[in-house]
């Protein structure tokens, strides 16, 4: 129904007419001294007036204050209802948590101060422009959460509350870059599977699904509407959320046991108390946040997201958060080391071989169970300090016998009938179980510079005896990933030509044996998007697992299959992918035992090539396709890609070194040779 103008441009409400002019002010005095008038900065007074203003009982305003921030989005009645949505649920409840802190402040005899710099959701973006400004958005909003916590001069500590998967990263990177404050993280926890249907992984591909026949209208809509089981939260999988939470707390930046937590409940709402008290504790032992991110610390984050399979985008933002801590950042041959060291111990959504929602790896342990075993392995570095206060090793003799891990294993198998030890294995466990370690870099003629590969998401049925994934098949080359999910759907796209240039991708649909090529995705390309709604399309269509992906973008966490990303060069920086035409063929192995691997152009099926003599074709290619940014891509963003590659590019975490962007805007930002 319209609106009359009238009602547009006014109400009928005769109390409007009812408009103080002036108020009586808070009642009392500040609680100002002799030394605070002449030595304190003009904004350290004026802020006491705007604390009084807001209602705080102005004796009070001279406690310790104490900044939380939040990743909060949404608006949440009282009653639990939406008055209006949130782009996703992680962020939707963590407002809670900022409240049980700021309670927790309030009783500690603190002032709690609280902001926020809310989060786009990458599954809501997936296919969309707005993934454009996904990774970009991390350092953004790492840069504005630090400026608002320059701009309350006279805060002692932080408490940073976030759950996905740009939010928490940025949260990590704004915290650790604060080295003379205590910070701590409140991870948001994650949401319940839903007691009937799909969780929120295998739900995105209803689309796919439904366009081969493998799902009918209904299925997918029953679907879609029930993969939540609860209102707040991250995903139920170990995708990029799940994953940074997890990191956080082997970071020792997050209190021990409180990563993905099932948000809305009351153990989740204790995180955050105690979390206050944390902080709290560290201001008055002299504590920061630099005291927690040392190379030990590092080194056990690096472990721990290897042994739980977690997402590859951890690869972007760990070297980040070392970059803000003024550590080393680790390079390929780093991951790669861990990675070999390290197995695999947790069976969690999307890895298998059951797949259990992140829930409960919570009550199987989480962080510490897992931490356990590891110690055993003799991986971790004992002495690293958490914001508990106490070492790492002293956090695990805690564990191994608190009240709290026996309790909630029980909760697990009385609730779900499954064994804790089966979601968090023993080494022995999961090598019985096939679990092998997560990711592997394989380089090449085309990807010189390394990629990635979630090599324990391969299917095991197209990995040899030997354990190597081997394959070689055809490119079939698309320069935007709405062409590449036409064709992988088998649908005609909607408009042509579907690219700048009067270029016209084939889009003959994508099938068994095929190795898609999708370029001029990364950061100078379009922001580096993620690419889940292809990812994710292969891994439940029936032809799928024969399928492999090669991309210079980068992958959801949820991503699974012979999906190899993150290859360097992009190919709007010169990189070899971006000469390789339809039909070259593409030979990929994957050792997933001993984590090596290649990726390589061998030829064409007229013509077969050593992968030394591919390397001098393609040197000498020019490409076949038109090679651009998608022009789509924001100004910011493109900003953002040419800022980070000053600064070292993905490998070194797409951070804004400023020493390096300087000297490159001195310099001037020559192409690389083939650029």
């Amino acid at each position: 129904m319209s609106s009359t103008l009238d009602s547009l441009l006014d109400s009928s409400d005769s109390t409007l007419w009812e408009v103080a002019t002036n108020g009586a002010g808070p009642v009392g005095s500040l609680p100002l001294t002799e030394d605070l008038l002449l030595n304190s900065p003009s904004g350290d007074l004026f802020g006491l007036t705007q604390n009084a203003g807001m209602g705080w009982n102005p004796t009070q305003l001279l406690r310790k204050q104490f900044l939380i921030l939040s990743t909060q989005g949404g608006i949440r009645g009282e009653d639990g209802k939406p008055i209006a949505l949130g782009y996703h649920t992680g962020h939707y409840e963590v407002g809670l948590l900022m409240r049980a802190a700021a309670e927790e402040l309030d009783r500690l005899e603190a002032l709690p101060f609280a902001a926020y710099v809310s989060d786009p959701c990458d599954g809501r973006t997936q296919g969309t422009v707005g993934m454009m400004d996904s990774l970009a958005y991390r350092n953004d909003a790492a840069v504005v959460l630090k400026r608002l916590i320059r701009s309350l001069p006279t805060r002692r500590g932080v408490i940073g509350v976030a759950t996905c998967d740009k939010g928490l990263p940025a949260m990590m990177l704004a915290l650790a870059a604060q080295s003379t404050l205590p910070c701590v993280i409140v991870p948001g926890g994650v949401t319940l599977p839903p007691a009937q249907g799909e969780d929120a992984g295998k739900v995105q591909t209803i689309g796919a699904r439904f366009a081969h026949g493998e799902i009918t209208l209904e299925e997918a809509a029953e679907a879609g509407c029930r993969a939540c089981g609860s209102p707040g939260g991250g995903c139920q999988f170990l995708g990029t959320a799940a994953t940074a939470q997890v990191v956080a707390e082997a970071f020792g930046m997050a209190l021990p046991h409180s990563a993905l937590s099932p948000s809305g409940q009351p153990i989740w709402l204790d995180i955050a108390r105690r979390s206050a008290r944390a902080v709290f504790e560290m201001e008055q032992r002299k504590q920061t946040i630099r005291d927690i991110l040392t190379p030990d610390a590092l080194h056990n984050a690096m472990v721990v997201h290897a042994a739980c399979g977690g997402s590859t985008n951890l690869l972007l933002h760990i070297p980040a958060v070392a970059f803000e801590a003024g550590l080393t950042r680790p390079t390929v041959d780093d991951w790669s080391r861990i990675n070999r060291q390290v197995p695999r111990l947790v069976d969690c959504l999307p890895n298998g071989p059951v797949g259990h929602p992140t829930v409960r790896f919570f009550l199987a342990g989480g962080v510490p169970e897992l931490m356990l075993h590891l110690r055993t392995l003799g991986l971790l570095k004992l002495d690293a300090l958490t914001v508990a206060g106490r070492s790492l090793g002293d956090v695990l003799e805690w564990w191994e016998r608190s009240e709290r891990r026996q309790r909630l294993r029980e909760v697990l198998v009385k609730r779900d009938g499954v064994d804790p030890d089966t979601v968090i294995m023993s080494p022995t466990a999961a090598r019985d179980r096939g679990l092998t370690s997560t990711v592997t870099f394989p380089i090449g003629n085309i990807a010189p510079e390394g990629s990635v590969i979630k090599s324990t998401a391969i299917d095991k049925s197209v990995v040899d005896a030997d354990g190597v994934y081997r394959k070689t098949g055809p490119a079939r080359v698309f320069t935007s990933e709405r062409a590449a999910i036409a064709a992988v759907k088998g649908r005609p796209l909607r408009g042509a030509p579907t690219e700048p240039d009067g270029y016209s991708p084939n889009l003959s649909p994508i099938k068994e044996g095929d190795v898609i090529v999708l370029m001029c995705r990364g950061p100078l390309g379009c922001g580096m998007e993620e690419t889940y709604q292809i990812t994710s399309a292969l891994r439940y269509l029936p032809f799928g697992k024969h399928v492999a992906l090669i991309t210079d973008a980068r992958f959801s966490g949820v991503s699974t299959g012979a999906c190899i990303g993150h290859i360097g060069p992009e190919a709007l920086d010169g990189g070899p992918i971006g000469k390789l035409r339809d039909g070259d063929l593409i030979q990929i192995e994957i050792d997933t035992r001993n984590l090596t691997g290649s990726l390589d152009f061998v030829g064409t099926p007229e013509q077969r090539v050593t992968p030394e003599e591919g390397a001098k074709i393609l040197a000498e290619r020019t490409p076949a396709v038109p090679l651009h940014c998608d022009p789509n891509l924001p100004p910011e963003t493109r900003l953002w890609a040419l800022l980070q590659r000053a600064g070292g590019g993905t490998w070194a975490g797409c951070v804004y070194d400023v020493d390096k962007i300087a000297a490159a805007l001195e310099a001037g930002l020559a192409p690389r040779s083939g650029g």
